[in-house]
């Protein structure tokens, strides 16, 4: 009987906290602030501000951008160093998705295939810049440096370069001046 009572208030307990403590964004800390994701299935985002005493503090906030079909995670350090981010990564941007190095590991098997909260919100970046992540990752398998600039490319995203060479010749042999101020 006295099994049953201890089984029976351990689920209690565990049904409580899972409707009353959920994860609140502004609650985190800024070492598990970023690539979490809220109990209302929003994106946090760590944030710099400058106090007027002109200390740095960092914050974290809710963000609009939704996970899909996620809520109440923390990512895990395994996650953090298998796809090559940083847990003090402030806002949210695409920017890293044009760097072959952090594409090789978000793209690794390790990453890719174990942590779907940072696949999640990079396929939805990638998106976001006309890019299908796994064709972005596919060509990262084949040539490390055109992956992100190739993809964007071939989807009309980026102009193509010139196609002929340019010479520039500079007229007059004296160096310009910067200019006055």
């Amino acid at each position: 009987m006295m099994k049953l009572l201890v089984v029976l208030a351990l689920a209690l307990s565990l049904c409580v906290q899972g409707t009353l403590g959920g994860i609140a964004c502004e609650n985190l800390n800024e070492d598990s602030c970023s690539f979490a994701v809220s109990s209302a299935g929003k994106r946090c985002v760590l944030e710099k501000q400058i106090k007027r005493s002109g200390e740095e503090a960092y914050v974290c906030h809710t963000s609009e951008i939704e996970a899909d079909k996620m809520q109440d995670v923390i990512e895990t350090d395994q996650c953090i160093e298998a796809c090559g981010l940083d847990r003090k990564s402030l806002g949210i941007s695409s920017d890293f998705l044009l760097e072959s190095h952090f594409t090789q590991k978000l793209c690794s098997p390790q990453c890719y295939q174990s942590c779907p909260n940072i696949v999640d919100l990079y396929f939805n970046l990638a998106a976001g810049e006309g890019v299908f992540l796994p064709k972005l990752c596919e060509a990262q398998r084949g040539n490390t440096r055109r992956g992100m600039a190739e993809l964007m490319r071939s989807s009309g995203s980026v102009a193509p370069g010139p196609t002929y060479s340019a010479k520039f010749t500079v007229s007059g042999s004296a160096p310009a001046m910067p200019p006055t101020y």
